[in-house]
């Protein structure tokens, strides 16, 4: 009876694991403790003899719950049964020849072509429905439309994204939502979307890895059906010939190459290459016995945890991160590893000083496998650590969460703090967005003024993941010397919308490079400037006139030494003038070119005719354009521009 009731607990929690990982993209526990119990349940129904209904081992995919149409499929698509043993993979193939490759992460398509067209595209679904994508997997980057092939030909492959993608991707998400965890939830969402529009934009790409029918052909081999395959342009799996002999040695050539791999890979499929022997063996109620999966038997070690650290996200998502003593997995030296949301925190019962199992994800990730001591002392802080906001729990989907629901919290302004350090701004050289991130989440840097008192915080930063006395001084010695800096730069690093380096040059020459005369100016004054509309000037307006923002600016002003960048003299001769441009230009290439002239030599250019206007420039001072007629209508001189050149900047065309 207890081993009953331990396989109903199993089945119950491997079933919302894979529901919420597959419909959810969330995680509720780490592959290996899936694989842990899944295993143990496995065990059980050989040691009792009894399936439960519904039981994991028995379904082979997810729950079709979207709006897309659904299919059934005319058998059902069965997975592979799997080892972690290379002795057991090499037994598998007893004397036969098999073809090994890599077991991609994605979703697995099945694309059916009738007189060279792709017709239809279904993902696997449960193994007997599946959704209709077509539409969708005409939007991959790769998948041919049109092939030199006239018959029916239906084939299998993964849906996948690529790592350097993914991370594109993820960092493109706008500011405020969340993002993708991994490729394979973003490739699912993304090959399941209702509007084909968003799966044109994430790159999804199909590696095909079977073949299911070709009407008219017969092949004896599976590696003929790769090659044949990639003849008619499709992107064919990679794989290695391999017999039993071979496999250990093409194995550890796969691991070797995994880190390297950008298809996101979870382990690798060993198929029988002889397709009649393959057939011949049948099937068993989930699996094909003509291949096997195989996982890597993860390297694990054992530490002790120091602490878990709790990083604070754009998003509002407080994330838990075990550092650990140092081991060594896979090659490499690790000391962290993301423990993901407070329901994983919460199973491993994490506790300072435990003796903990890590691990790497598909040789790639490091993971904790389990917790050897499960002393359960840490806790979900109380206050977000970077604005000391208090905290919440949400849970959604049996997922626990932490939040932080501060909307100011410096967290959540990671992007302003790096448009507020880069080249064109500030420009505090060395300055990445990661380490940004460091010194917001360990609560160093709140306000833009802090970035100027890090000295004050010299052994917590020293004491930062890949920094030292060197990298410090550094870092120090950038963020004083950025200190020193133009109006340019500062009207820039303060993230106005709509105002770049192009357009802060233009308000800091018509002002005068007078930071006072810009906050106190109006709407009126700056849209006197060219190229600044009602919008734009409006939206400075605010922003000088928001008290939050002034106290931020009067805090900055008194840590930065703002002064215009000395330039050779330039006569001021056109001090207290403003000039309206229009027409074509002979001296210059374009308009922007003579206001900066302008601007240079004291004056103001603007985009309208006034009784203000000290003279329109006009290379055609006889047209009938509604600046001429306002001018001559309010008494504004009309120049050219070699009347206007010779005037007042003579020496520009010496």
């Amino acid at each position: 009876m207890e081993k009953l009731e331990r396989m109903k607990e199993l089945t119950a929690v491997l079933k919302e694991a894979s529901r919420l990982y597959y419909q959810e993209s969330s995680e509720m526990m780490s592959n290996l403790e899936y694989d842990r119990l899944y295993d143990e349940l496995v065990r059980l129904e050989k040691e009792t003899g009894v399936v439960l209904s519904g039981s994991p081992t028995q379904n082979v995919g997810y729950e079709v719950l979207s709006e897309l149409p659904k299919k059934a499929h005319p058998s059902p698509m069965l997975s592979l049964n799997k080892t972690k043993s290379v002795e057991e993979l090499a037994a598998f193939l007893g004397a036969q020849p098999g073809l090994l490759s890599w077991k991609m992460d994605g979703l697995t398509i099945v694309l059916t072509y009738d007189h060279g067209s792709l017709q239809e595209a279904l993902t696997r679904g449960n193994g007997e429905i599946g959704e209709i994508v077509t539409q969708n997997a005409r939007n991959f980057v790769n998948v041919p439309l049109s092939i030199p092939f006239e018959g029916r030909l239906v084939l299998r492959g993964e849906a996948v994204i690529t790592y350097p993608d993914f991370a594109e991707i993820n960092a493109a998400i706008p500011e405020g939502e969340e993002k993708y965890k991994n490729p394979r939830n973003l490739c699912s969402g993304s090959v399941r979307q209702l509007d084909s529009s968003v799966t044109a934009g994430r790159r999804v790409r199909f590696e095909a890895f079977a073949l299911v029918e070709a009407e008219g052909r017969d092949f004896t081999w599976h590696h003929e059906e790769f090659e044949w395959l990639k003849s008619l342009g499709f992107d064919v799996v990679f794989y290695r010939e391999v017999t039993a002999e071979t496999v250990p040695e093409a194995v550890k050539q796969f691991s070797e190459d995994v880190a390297g791999n950008p298809i996101p890979s979870d382990g690798l499929v060993l198929l029988m290459d002889d397709i009649a022997y393959g057939a011949s063996l049948g099937r068993t109620a989930k699996f094909p016995r003509n291949g096997i999966a195989f996982k890597w038997a993860d390297e694990q070690q054992t530490t002790h945890l120091k602490e878990v650290e709790w990083s604070a996200s754009r998003t509002g998502l407080i994330n838990p991160v075990a550092i650990f003593e140092p081991v060594e997995l896979e090659g490499t030296v690790v000391s962290r590893a993301s423990v993901h949301n407070v329901s994983i925190l919460e199973q491993l019962a994490l506790g300072f000083d435990d003796e903990i199992s890590v691990y790497k994800a598909n040789m790639i990730i490091p993971q904790i496998a389990e917790n050897l001591t499960r002393s359960g002392t840490v806790k979900p802080p109380k206050y977000c650590p970077v604005c000391g906001e208090e905290t919440v729990v949400r849970e959604e989907n049996g997922v626990k969460t932490l939040h932080c629901p501060n909307a100011a919290c410096p967290a959540k302004q990671i992007k302003a703090f790096d448009l507020f350090v880069s080249r064109d701004a500030i420009n505090i050289e060395g300055l990445s967005e990661s380490t940004l991130e460091k010194l917001v989440d360990l609560g160093i840097v709140r306000k833009f003024r802090d970035l100027f008192y890090l000295q004050d915080h010299r052994s917590t930063i020293m004491a930062m993941e890949g920094f030292g006395a060197k990298s410090f001084r550094n870092l120090q010695d950038a963020a004083e010397k950025a200190r020193h800096t133009t109006p340019v730069r500062f009207l820039t690093a303060l993230g106005i919308e709509g105002i770049g380096p192009a357009t802060a040059k233009l308000i800091c020459r018509y002002f005068g490079n007078d930071i006072a005369a810009i906050r106190s100016a109006s709407a009126e004054d700056f849209t006197a400037i060219n190229m600044i509309g009602d919008v734009m000037a409006d939206s400075l307006v605010r922003y000088f006139r928001d008290p939050e923002n002034a106290a931020m600016l009067d805090d900055l002003i008194s840590v930065l030494d703002i002064r215009a960048e000395e330039s050779a003299r330039v006569p001021q001769s056109l001090s207290g003038k403003t000039v309206v441009i229009t027409g074509s230009l002979l001296h210059f290439p374009n308009r922007e070119a003579l206001q900066a002239q302008i601007e240079a030599h004291g004056g103001k250019a603007a985009g309208s005719v006034s009784a203000k206007t000290s003279c329109l420039v006009n290379n055609d001072p006889l047209s009938s354009s509604a600046k001429n007629k306002t001018a001559q209508k309010l008494g504004v001189p009309i120049l050219t521009e070699d009347e206007f050149i010779e005037k007042y900047m003579p020496e520009v065309l010496a």
